[in-house]
C-alpha cells in the first residue's frame, strides 16, 4: 500500500501495515507514519510523547537489538564440529543456519578443539594431569611449611633453655647439679 491508501488506517491498521513479511517495524515508516498523525490530528510531536509514556504505551517503543553474540562454551564447539563433520558438505549449510553461524565461525571452533586435543596428548604424554601438577605444588609447600615449623619449634625450645640459663645464674646458683 503506498502513503495515500494509509491514511485512512486506523492505529492497529497502520502498524500492521508498517511491519514487513517478518514482523519486525520498519523504523522509516514508522517514522512517517508518526508524522504524518501528527499533521493529520494537529497535536505536536512533544505532546503525543507525554501522552503515551503517562498512559505507558510501548507502540511506539524501539524494539531492543540483540547485544553480542552467543557465548558458546567448550562443549558446544565440540558438539557442532562433530556435527558437521558427521553431514558432510551436503548438511553443512542446514547445521550452520541452524546454529546460526558462519563458516568462519565453524573453522575457528575447529581449530579450538584441534588446539585442545593437542594439548591434552601432550600432557598424556609427560604422564601428568593438571591434578597431579596441582598436588606436586601442594607437597612442596607441605614440605616448606613443615621445615619452617621444625626451625621455629627448635627456636622456642632454645629460647627456653637459654631463659632457664640466665634466670639461674641471675639467682647465683652456679651448682653443677642445678646445671644437669
Amino acid at each position: 500500500m503506498n502513503g495515500a491508501g494509509r491514511e485512512g488506517l486506523g492505529g492497529r491498521e497502520a502498524q500492521r501495515e508498517i511491519q514487513g513479511k517478518d514482523g519486525h517495524e520498519d523504523d522509516g515508516a514508522i517514522e512517517d507514519e508518526r508524522e504524518r498523525f501528527v499533521e493529520g490530528c494537529g497535536v505536536g510531536q512533544p505532546t503525543l510523547s507525554r501522552w503515551l509514556r503517562e498512559a505507558k504505551v510501548p507502540v511506539m517503543a524501539r524494539k531492543k537489538k540483540p547485544t553480542g553474540s552467543k557465548r558458546w562454551t567448550p562443549e558446544e564447539k565440540l558438539r557442532v564440529v562433530l556435527a558437521a563433520a558427521a553431514a558432510g558438505d551436503t548438511g553443512l549449510g542446514e547445521l550452520l543456519r541452524r546454529e546460526g553461524l558462519h563458516d568462519t565461525d565453524l573453522e575457528r571452533f575447529r581449530e579450538e578443539v584441534q588446539g585442545a586435543v593437542v594439548a591434552g596428548m601432550r600432557t598424556a604424554a609427560r604422564g601428568e594431569s593438571p591434578d597431579a601438577k596441582r598436588v606436586k605444588e601442594l607437597e612442596k609447600e607441605l614440605r616448606r611449611k613443615e621445615k619452617a615449623l621444625a626451625e621455629t619449634a627448635a627456636i622456642l625450645v632454645l629460647r627456653k633453655k637459654l631463659s632457664a640459663f640466665f634466670s639461674a645464674a641471675e639467682e647465683g646458683d652456679t651448682n653443677e647439679e642445678t646445671d644437669k
